[in-house]
């Protein structure tokens, strides 16, 4: 059935009652914090005060005879244990034939911290204050070193002695490059005009309602693990830790995501605190609790943005697009998150063509090794940045041509479909001028001059902007994502039983963390 079938559906598109906004109002919802399991304990983490410093030494002698405490942990104790790093789920090949350079990335840190926040140790205690008590005991004898924080530093060499990794002395993760530079050189040194435009899209913390949490539980009986965790995506989360990280058979770990309050993309990836708590359950054989304060969620959770970007547009004498370059320097962070390689890449420079026909693009990345908090997708991973550039270029094309915003767009708004986009991606339908006129008619567009009017009269000031954009979500099913090369099998599933009693039950890998799945759902069946 077609999109406007489903609409003439009952229960489809009403003004319905959220099924789960009860529990939610009343306090009765289920979060990570809420599950108390048996003998449960606390786990703090001391992280790194410095942005890069090495590890000479570190003293937890303190700490182990303080109260209640069961047991600290460092990254000698991850070593001895054979425990990996985390990865990367998706893998870039370099414009030289090269893969990326992948450092390794440990879950307690080993010779070095690379960020602020950076894991040093781990200590479990009986309750969470005496965790926090026998934290501030660990002696930690640091030698910092110099830090590169900004990504233009990293790509200018600009910090003396300062390299992140061994692997990359230049702090030089890849080069990545999509369309054809040699037929948009070609265009550009012939074109009427050309207008350009740097632009930083600044580095953003993630803000969930509900910081991260995460309980570790191992069970002897069974030689089996269960995390439970705040997490948008638990099948990656147990992919990655069971097959890359633990070596564990994925029928060994069970991850329940229980309600989570709000994700944004910060909580989809496999962190350092979810296998710290697995792996030390089963050394300590205690169910282990960790649950971030605010503080410690902006040093520890994955950063977004941050791109320093060049980019100039190839115009004719009327305006008309021709061919568009980007060059991006992407800051990546000390570390390689889950999906840090695909979102300044695939899910950014595929969107740069944007809704415009412009014959010729061509978008470069370089990625850089910073001493900050990993970055990775927050808030539409990289296709907001890439809408924010084109359509900020765009703006800056209407003035240098001396062109309305709603002109320099019409005249140059795909119009026949399907479209092939210089960037991978096909456009398959679209009415972009429809949208435009529609939208110039909600926002009184003609009747803008005299608002302002008024407003100046009044010693205000009134404008209008126009922003426009392509949206591309969902990168399904597993193949696909591997031609892309996704590593961390993205994938979804669904299944309906209609039982004898009449009751219908809906099983889907889709998990909701405050887009009222349990509503939208039940709405589909029940108008099936």
């Amino acid at each position: 059935m077609g999109a406007s079938d489903f609409s003439k559906l009952p229960y489809i598109g009403e003004a319905l009652k959220r099924k789960e906004d009860y529990r939610f109002l009343t306090g009765a919802g289920q979060y990570t914090d809420d599950v108390v399991l048996a003998a449960q304990c606390h786990a703090v983490f001391v992280r790194s005060p410095h942005a890069h410093a090495k590890i000479n030494s570190i003293n937890v002698d303190a700490a182990k005879a303080a109260p209640g405490v069961l047991g600290v942990f460092t990254g000698a104790d991850v070593a001895a244990d054979n425990i990996n790093g985390l990865p990367c789920g998706w893998l870039i090949t370099s414009t030289n034939g090269e893969p990326m350079k992948e450092p390794p990335h440990p879950i307690l840190a080993q010779g070095k911290v690379r960020y602020v926040g950076d894991h040093v140790a781990m200590v479990v205690a009986q309750t969470q204050q005496q965790a926090r008590d026998a934290a501030e005991l660990v002696e930690v004898d640091y030698d910092v070193l110099p830090a590169v924080v900004n990504v233009a530093d990293a790509a200018a060499g600009a910090v003396d002695g300062a390299s992140v990794h061994d692997i990359a002395p230049d702090n030089h993760c890849f080069k990545w490059a999509i369309g054809d530079k040699g037929a948009v050189d070609a265009v550009f040194a012939n074109a009427a005009h050309v207008t350009k435009l740097d632009l930083i899209n600044n580095r953003l913390i993630p803000n969930a309602m509900e910081p991260r949490a995460a309980i570790g539980s191992y069970s002897r009986a069974n030689d089996d693990y269960t995390l439970y965790v705040s997490n948008q995506n638990p099948h990656v989360e147990r992919l990655l830790m069971t097959a890359f990280v633990m070596g564990l058979p994925e029928h060994k770990v069970r991850v329940i995501a229980p309600d989570v309050g709000g994700g944004f993309g910060s909580k989809i990836f496999l962190y350092a605190e979810d296998v710290c708590l697995t792996w030390a359950s089963k050394k300590l054989n205690r169910n282990i609790k960790w649950v971030a304060d605010r503080s410690e969620s902006f040093l520890s959770d994955a950063h977004g943005r941050d791109h320093a970007s060049h980019a100039e547009m190839a115009m004719d004498a009327n305006g008309k697009f021709l061919a568009l370059r980007v060059h991006t320097n992407a800051n990546v962070g000390a570390y390689l998150s889950t999906f840090a390689s695909a979102v300044p890449t695939i899910l950014y420079a595929t969107l740069l063509a944007g809704q415009y026909s412009t014959p010729q693009v061509y978008v470069e990345v370089d990625a850089w090794f910073t001493n900050t908090a990993p970055v990775d997708a927050y808030r539409g991973a990289g296709r907001p940045e890439a809408t924010y550039l084109l359509e900020r270029l765009v703006s800056r094309c209407a003035w240098d041509m001396g062109l309305a915003q709603d002109e320099i767009r019409k005249r140059n708004f795909i119009t026949t479909f399907p479209y092939q986009t210089p960037v991978a991606l096909q456009y398959d339908i679209g009415d972009y001028h429809a949208c435009m006129t529609q939208a110039e008619q909600l926002a009184d567009v003609a009747g803008f001059a005299a608002r302002k009017a008024a407003s100046e009269a009044k010693g205000l000031k009134r404008g209008i902007g126009y922003s426009s954009y392509i949206e591309a979500c969902g990168i399904a099913p597993s193949n696909i994502a591997g031609a892309l090369g996704a590593r961390a099998g993205l994938f979804e599933c669904g299944e309906v039983r209609v039982h004898p009693t009449g009751s219908v039950t809906v099983f889907t890998g889709s998990h909701s963390h405050g887009q009222g799945h349990e509503t939208t759902f039940a709405q589909v069946v029940a108008a099936r």
